[in-house]
């Protein structure tokens, strides 16, 4: 069964066109994928990403629980803070990635859209198992999550608030009253500019919520923003997609998530880790520019001189480049920035140059808003 946003029917009234999504319809553009992208890099976009998950992490050992089936030391992570982690099983491979948010004695787990039983009945069973006095519950049904993001994101959500919303730093989190209702804000996002997430619950206060986000950001030219644009906003941060990036068993120094990885503590999945690490001859995902005009996608083959060297898990054409953009695992040896490979699309080599994430600029808006 197809499940649907309880913002379906606002959605359906402002003229969206729907895809389906991990099991969820959802929102894929309202106007158009480029013009959306464009507003969040200029100004501001309001995202509904109900397809996401939330799950309540809490117990007397639900730091503990944290700490042991993701890669980070949840110790680590005062009450008020957010952490971007992942999830492992015992060979290493990632289950999720995900954000979770210290939030007084409990915690609120995000898993991606379509993994909250997986992520849910994973944590329990390893509590179980380990004699952890914590639970998991998954609550995402409960929930509305809203994103603004963009560069007139807090001027837009300012206006609602009587918090000032600078005292909200980068991934840090907390309660809040927003025109009128009280959810979570943290001040994360999946687009690379300034922005911030809401959970909204009950769900039924977040039509009203909607509505007042666009009459505020009305004045910065603030749209709807659909999965299309949020999928090629983040392609052009070089950000990971769960389904695409992860596919068939990726371990975190594969994703190039090595950074995410606290080595000072005991964790599910640790020792094949430190093994890989070791041996250091594992494929890594890669960004790739094409210089040839193409527009690479999920399956491509990546080869050198004829011979297959990886393939693209994501790839689209860029809205701010105007050029084709990919990530994509390949074997070490070919990861050297300006190395020039073959993206195969429709059965034509395509040459694009390795490149450093991101794509995009933070700076961008400065040096080529004026050539749109």
């Amino acid at each position: 069964m197809v499940l649907k946003s309880p913002l379906h029917k606002v959605h359906e009234k402002i003229g969206a066109k729907f895809t389906e999504f991990a099991g969820h319809m959802m929102p894929l553009y309202y106007k158009s994928i480029k013009e959306e992208h464009l507003t969040v890099r200029k100004s501001v976009g309001l995202f509904d990403v109900s397809h996401m998950s939330n799950l309540w992490i809490t117990g007397k050992e639900a730091e503990k629980l944290i700490s042991f089936t993701t890669v980070e030391d949840a110790s680590r992570i005062k009450d008020g803070m957010s952490q971007y982690t992942v999830i492992l099983r015992e060979d290493g491979t990632v289950i999720d990635d995900t954000i979770f948010m210290h939030l007084g004695d409990k915690y609120m787990m995000i898993p991606n859209a379509g993994m909250n039983k997986i992520v849910n009945e994973w944590l329990n069973e390893q509590a179980e198992k380990h004699d952890i006095c914590a639970s998991a519950e998954d609550v995402s049904r409960d929930y509305v999550i809203l994103a603004v993001q963009g560069p007139k994101s807090r001027d837009t959500l300012q206006k609602l608030t009587n918090v000032d919303l600078k005292t909200v730093g980068f991934f840090q989190c907390r309660y809040i009253n927003i025109a009128g209702v009280n959810c979570i804000i943290s001040h994360t996002g999946y687009t690379g500019e300034l922005g911030f997430e809401l959970q909204v619950s009950p769900t039924a206060l977040a039509e009203d919520l909607f509505y007042k986000i666009l009459d505020a950001g009305e004045e910065y030219g603030i749209q709807p923003i659909g999965l299309g644009a949020r999928d090629t906003l983040r392609l052009e941060k070089g950000f990971i997609l769960a389904g695409n990036e992860f596919e068939g068993g990726r371990t975190p120094l594969e994703a190039t998530l090595g950074w995410t990885i606290n080595w000072d503590h005991e964790f599910i999945g640790k020792k094949p880790l430190l093994r890989q690490k070791e041996k250091g001859d594992y494929e890594r995902l890669t960004c790739l520019l094409c210089i040839d005009k193409g527009i690479p996608r999920h399956g491509c083959e990546i080869q050198k001189n004829g011979v297959k060297i990886g393939r693209v898990t994501s790839g689209t054409l860029s809205p701010c480049l105007n050029k084709g953009i990919a990530m994509g695992y390949c074997q070490p040896d070919y990861r050297e920035k300006d190395t020039v490979l073959d993206i195969i699309i429709r059965g034509k080599p395509v040459k694009a140059k390795v490149v450093k994430p991101p794509f995009v600029s933070k700076d961008w808006l400065k040096t080529k808003l004026g050539n749109i």
